[in-house]
């Protein structure tokens, strides 16, 4: 019987290298950016969201190539926004994942730019889909995935809801941290999914369930992380706790209190547990790999 840290380490690992595959080669006067574009799709991360469309895309029959280029795109993506959460103007963080963040390594200036490239060479990379596919209207449709919840109706209008949301004296209601959660969070979760599921041509229905599917891991997640910063420690969860209270930053458990938000997170959980299960095509690395995220201790 194969060990799960084992099976999450070769699959990690198989992902890493697909990434990497697609990184752009450092050269040119324009090779400074690129070093920046590369140190920060190297800094490490669980890879998840590349994970989760592979993942999607093998569940519902797909064996070709064409989700390779998604996986990178989506990863790239991500970490865009990471280097841009990180810059003095944001979140101000001179470290992530153990060492310098971008923008301390390479300069502000540069971290933008970098920042910049990684969004853009994501749908360069994410093109390249087209010549590994026999479907390109899939292809085509997947784009189109990827651009949606990345944007305004994605990740960026939830990083600028969270963003206004902090500097705004008025409280914070559940339906505006919701807001925040599903956009910032969930979205990524949602478009690795519903990616994969295109790809493979699974029916539409499916894709909207995928989607569903999406949501509620995102939010679970964030209510799990919201719960931790309260519950767990600097030795079990490897960063400061009690920073959301310390930063005066309304929660999940702010709002509904720790009794509710574990109630409400297990309920979530449960329900995206039960979607994956309920259909005819069956992952159960996928269904484990959600439930050890949404339950995580750290």
């Amino acid at each position: 019987m194969v060990n799960w840290k084992d099976e999450i380490a070769a699959r990690t690992a198989q992902v890493e290298q697909i990434i990497q595959a697609y990184l752009p080669e450092e050269k040119g006067y324009q090779k400074h950016v690129i070093e920046a574009m590369n140190y920060s799709m190297l800094a490490g991360g669980k890879r998840l969201r590349p994970m989760f469309l592979q993942e999607a895309y093998r569940m519902f029959g797909g064996t070709g190539k064409e989700a390779e280029p998604f996986m990178a795109a989506i990863e790239m993506i991500h970490t865009y926004s990471l280097v841009h959460d990180d810059l003095p103007c944001m979140d101000n963080d001179e470290y992530r994942r153990g060492r310098k963040s971008t923008w301390a390594q390479y300069g502000e200036v540069m971290a933008v730019l970098a920042g910049d490239g990684l969004l853009t060479y994501a749908f360069e990379t994410a093109a390249k889909a087209f010549a590994l596919s026999e479907h390109p209207d899939r292809v085509g449709r997947a784009i189109g995935i990827l651009a949606k919840k990345a944007g305004i109706d994605g990740m960026l209008g939830g990083q600028t809801a969270d963003i206004e949301a902090e500097e705004a004296d008025s409280e914070v209601t559940e339906e505006l941290l919701l807001f925040i959660h599903e956009y910032k969070t969930a979205a990524l979760i949602q478009n690795a999914l519903m990616i994969g599921a295109v790809l493979a041509g699974a029916k539409e229905e499916v894709i909207q369930k995928m989607e569903r599917i999406g949501y509620l891991i995102g939010i679970a997640f964030q209510i799990q992380d919201d719960i931790l910063d309260v519950t767990s420690s600097l030795e079990v969860l490897g960063k400061q706790t009690g920073s959301d209270e310390k930063n005066n930053k309304a929660t999940y458990v702010t709002l509904k209190g720790l009794e509710q938000a574990v109630e409400d997170q297990k309920k979530l959980s449960e329900e995206a547990v039960g979607l994956l299960a309920s259909f005819e095509q069956k992952n159960e690395f996928l269904e484990k790999l959600v439930e050890q995220l949404i339950t995580r201790e750290k």
